[in-house]
């Protein structure tokens, strides 16, 4: 299965090289043993705050007095292999394209046997706290994106 988003998958794989491991839980599992199509929403979110952590971001948005904020502006899951109870997998995550005040990050689930498993995309967008509105990327910023 290739997603919208995804014009050429050998191409578009190559393209991630940051990761974080998670494991399926008993509790991340439905009826039918698999796990429930919520789940892989979280893992995206796991691994976009690991990503933003790697990149320096996550500090600086985490002080109480700072007025920027990222906010999830859309998110996307397109399910490929069914995963199960305590499964391992990868979650790798990019960033496909910088905006102006927004990251258009792109998600690759990868199971043990190198199997792809689930694929997304979403964006994020800098916000100011108070007002709402979005907040440019400086300098510093796009630096550390583009490196």
């Amino acid at each position: 299965m290739q997603s919208s988003y995804i014009s050429n998958m050998e191409e578009w794989k190559k393209g991630f090289s940051f990761s974080v491991p998670v494991q399926v839980r008993f509790s991340e599992t439905d009826m039918f043993g698999h796990m429930n199509n919520t789940v892989p929403i979280t893992y995206f979110e796991y691994a976009r705050i690991e990503f933003l952590k790697h990149l320096g971001f996550m500090e600086k948005w985490m002080q109480g007095d700072e007025v920027a904020i990222p906010v999830v502006a859309d998110i996307q899951c397109d399910y490929v292999k069914q995963v199960y109870f305590e499964e391992q997998l990868n979650i790798f995550v990019k960033i496909e394209n910088i905006g102006n005040s927004s990251l258009d990050l792109h998600y690759l689930a990868i199971n043990n046997k190198e199997e792809m498993c689930f694929t997304g995309r979403g964006t994020i967008v800098q916000m100011n706290r108070q007002t709402g509105k979005s907040i440019r990327w400086n300098e510093s910023q796009l630096q550390s994106v583009q490196a």
